[in-house]
């Protein structure tokens, strides 16, 4: 859609070394910034009651559940989000998931991102979701936009006629001699 929310919030506390080394904020930065309570109206607007695609959900969405509950506000259930990383682990077992690996095995440029930041996290991980979604397969044809709301895009396949598939000659032989050599086939059994 185009749409996106970004805000830094003053987390309230002092930021641990180990993350300010993931992420690269400091205390002086967040000083100035609002904290949750300030922002969570137009956060909870801007998501309105759409799917939450994110990258690692239960972790992400643990964080957010505590602030909402802190505020004495709902959490946002599980069911609303689709984890990136399960997906990519039910799809591929065995290799990695991080967003990083991802954007490599989907040859998406990430060259800018040296600290984890949640606003081109969130852009790299939307050309991943169109990727893990087939979007941008070559020849797939699909239209634009069917519905748009603030947050979620509908997208509608192009129906394209079956191409003839016909065996050929030596197919057709091989296959043959396939079946005679075969004993006791099922299909020659009575009922």
């Amino acid at each position: 859609t185009g749409a996106h929310y970004h805000v830094y919030i003053n987390p309230e506390r002092t930021v641990p070394m180990e993350a300010q080394r993931v992420h690269g904020l400091t205390d002086e930065f967040l000083a100035d910034k609002p904290v949750f309570a300030e922002v969570v109206g137009g956060f909870l607007d801007f998501i309105g009651d759409a799917k939450l695609v994110i990258h690692n959900a239960e972790f992400d969405m643990g964080f957010l559940n505590a602030e909402l509950g802190r505020l004495g506000l709902p959490p946002i259930p599980m069911a609303r989000s689709i984890d990136t990383v399960a997906l990519a682990r039910r799809r591929w077992p065995g290799a990695q998931a991080s967003l990083d690996a991802l954007c490599r095995r989907f040859g998406i440029d990430n060259s800018g991102r040296t600290l984890h930041g949640a606003l081109l996290d969130a852009q790299l991980l939307a050309e991943v979701w169109l990727e893990m979604c087939g979007g941008r397969e070559p020849g797939l044809a699909i239209t634009t936009t069917v519905e748009v709301t603030e947050t979620t895009v509908v997208v509608e396949r192009v129906a394209r006629p079956a191409r003839p598939h016909a065996p050929t000659e030596a197919e057709l032989a091989a296959h043959l001699a396939f079946i005679k050599g075969l004993t006791d086939p099922i299909w020659l059994k009575e009922g």
